[in-house]
């Protein structure tokens, strides 16, 4: 057979020869719609990679992109990677320290960026020891005044170039992507994405119970670029041709849903903090989007009481799982035979696991010592994965990360039930034990936010003097709306064992990471001394 490699510019060669005419749609940065296609993308991509080549950027140079998700961004990506590049894509929500010890850390040259981050970049610029220009992703006409060294308008500097230019040639298995995880502990980790594993990863969720698009569809990638390959959407998409919708940076719930309806959007994903936004704004306003098909939440673990109010409108919500580390889908909860027909509260709960592993990927949970468990749904053990798409080191560093079997610890608490579910019981850091057994966590919160004036809620762990842990329950409230401490527990009882009921409930604000989960350190911290109800310790806070 020919020796064919797989290198993801070829995915934009494919989607401008079979697919050319098939929109591209963003909401600007600046706020105007901008409509463009898969010709033309791939024309401008070239234009990006011609210039870079000029300006003596090499295979393996790091190229970084501070962006939102729009045409821009995904012109950049391939650009990058049609040289041999890596495009190095950085989540602005980070914190300004956090940005700038991963753009040294990863020794990026050039950082093409969004005209909202120009002051962020120029409180930065003396710090970034690497970055020999910026390119800021506007037209002359919107180009800020800027001390940011070499700095050049991307219309300008891309127009200086005639695009007649031929994608490198290299190694499917040279270096393409390259993503950092959000940080919560330590020091983010770099993941650095081949050529081969983006395209193979790609073609996995292709398979009709992962995400499985096709040229009919109109695909909404709320989910950004920069977070962990926007789950594959802006190489699945081209690859099969599906129209793409961009939001831009507005993710508000009434700006989304503009976008899903105006552009007849059929396929949509993102993370539960921008579907709560968009439920809200649709049950509070009757509203309906007959065009949407699916919904994907990732993440951070959807509560069920969100896959059930996008079911009631008519919107099949499904839950994934992976990891940046698995670039980064590894789980998708498709009803597969004998589950297809459940209704009601048997088919909310199924849909509420993580999903089952997809080709290309494989599970085992284990003990602490590194013991097989049984696929049960009981057991519950480490989460460990292998794949195609998984890694096997962090961008960097010399620390082993895998198994004597090849698998990868996620750092998730996890049962295997005979039909291949997986769910997560819990992050590893997050789980509680009393008095030597576990507490799911998830499963608390599952159950509290469907009580009707929750907003969200986090378990976490206090020291108890007796049973080593006990679950204390935050709880942040709907606007308007209120509960009491003795609220929370009358609706908890009999939904979960008693041994799990939370022995105190605060009502509070709850903080997100920069990729929309739970910040539970924070919580940790700022709960590290509460005293709960019964215990001789009065230090805390209450």
């Amino acid at each position: 057979m020919q020796e064919w490699p797989l290198l993801c510019h070829r995915i934009i060669d494919h989607a401008a020869t079979c697919h050319p005419d098939r929109e591209v749609v963003t909401r600007s940065v600046e706020g105007p719609i901008h409509r463009t296609n898969y010709g033309q993308i791939r024309k401008r991509a070239l234009k990006v990679a011609q210039r870079l080549d000029g300006d003596g950027i090499l295979i393996g140079d790091r190229v970084a992109t501070l962006a939102w998700n729009t045409w821009r961004h995904l012109e950049i990506w391939y650009g990058i990677m049609g040289i041999g590049a890596v495009c190095h894509t950085i989540n602005p929500r980070l914190f300004p320290e956090q940005i700038a010890w991963i753009i040294n850390h990863a020794r990026d040259r050039v950082l093409l960026a969004d005209v909202s981050f120009v002051p962020l970049l120029e409180k930065l610029a003396s710090q970034l020891e690497f970055v020999e220009r910026f390119v800021i992703l506007t037209d002359c006409d919107r180009m800020p005044i800027t001390s940011l060294r070499g700095a050049i308008a991307y219309e300008s500097w891309i127009d200086s170039v005639n695009g007649d230019f031929a994608w490198k040639s290299f190694d499917e298995n040279t270096a393409a992507g390259l993503c950092y995880t959000s940080g919560t502990t330590g020091n983010p980790k770099g993941v650095l994405y081949s050529h081969r594993s983006n395209v193979l990863h790609s073609l996995m969720i292709a398979q009709a119970d992962v995400i499985g698009l096709s040229c009919n569809d109109t695909v909404l990638p709320v989910v950004p670029l920069f977070h962990a390959n926007s789950w594959g959407l802006a190489f699945h998409a081209p690859m099969v041709g599906s129209k793409i919708v961009f939001p831009g940076a507005k993710l508000d719930g009434a700006s989304v849903y503009e976008l899903l309806r105006d552009e007849k959007v059929t396929f949509t994903a993102g993370v539960p903090t921008v579907w709560l936004m968009l439920q809200q704004h649709m049950e509070s306003n009757n509203l309906r989007l007959p065009a949407l098909r699916q919904l994907r939440i990732g993440g951070a673990a959807p509560p069920p009481t969100m896959i059930e109010a996008f079911e009631r409108m008519g919107i099949a919500a499904t839950q994934g799982w992976g990891m940046t580390e698995m670039g980064p889908v590894g789980s998708m909860g498709a009803l597969k035979h004998p589950f297809e027909k459940l209704t009601g509260a048997e088919r909310i709960a199924q849909l509420s696991s993580q999903g089952v592993a997809p080709f290309l990927v494989e599970m085992k949970i284990t003990d602490d010592s590194g013991e097989r468990l049984p696929h049960d749904g009981r057991a519950f053990g480490r989460l460990k994965v292998r794949g195609a798409s998984v890694v096997k080191a962090y961008y960097g560093l010399d620390d082993r990360v895998l198994d004597k079997e090849g698998y990868f610890d996620t750092g998730d608490v996890a049962t295997i039930d005979e039909h291949a579910y997986m769910r997560i019981a819990d992050r590893s850091k997050d789980v509680i034990k009393s008095g030597g057994e576990w507490i799911s966590s998830i499963e608390i919160e599952n159950v509290v936010t469907a009580h009707p004036s929750v907003l969200e809620a986090a378990a976490i762990a206090v020291s108890h003097p007796k049973w080593g842990e006990r679950p204390l329950l935050i709880v942040q409230l709907k606007p308007g709306l209120a509960a009491t401490k003795t609220d929370i527990l009358s609706f908890l009882e009999g939904k979960i064992a008693k041994w799990w009921m939370p022995d105190d409930v605060v009502i509070d604000s709850i903080p997100h990471t920069a990729t929309g989960k739970i910040r539970k350190s924070e919580l940790r911290e700022r709960y590290r001394n509460h005293s709960l109800p019964g215990t001789s310790d009065s230090s805390g806070n209450s």
